[in-house]
């Protein structure tokens, strides 16, 4: 735990305001993915006429976005995944990207 109080206290401006909060978005773009889906669908299938015919998926798309980002918690375990990443990163050398490659299929 103490590491992790020392890592928190040399976090970066960029990292506080930039990168935590773009994991924040990707995380909760996962968690509301339903409503991401929706609200695409309606956009394909309205075509030009979507501003008008997809409010409502719009409305509900932006509540639960908006819903996360403005959760204290979230954003503390978005920090701590961060965190965690970065250190992995500074003993690995490894981006957390090339971490999580897929298995290869077998034929």
């Amino acid at each position: 735990m103490e590491a992790t109080n020392t890592e928190e206290a040399q976090l970066r401006h960029v990292e506080k305001d930039v990168l935590i909060p773009k994991k924040m978005r990707e995380k909760a773009k996962e968690l509301c993915a339903d409503k991401v889906e929706a609200f695409s669908h309606c956009c394909k299938e309205s075509g030009f006429l979507m501003v008008l015919k997809c409010r409502g998926e719009n409305a509900a798309l932006k509540e639960c976005l908006t819903r996360h980002y403005q959760d204290p918690a979230f954003f503390e375990e978005c920090k701590q995944e961060y965190i965690r990443e970065k250190l992995e990163f500074e003993r690995t050398g490894i981006p957390a990207k090339n971490m999580k490659q897929k298995l290869p299929t077998s034929m």
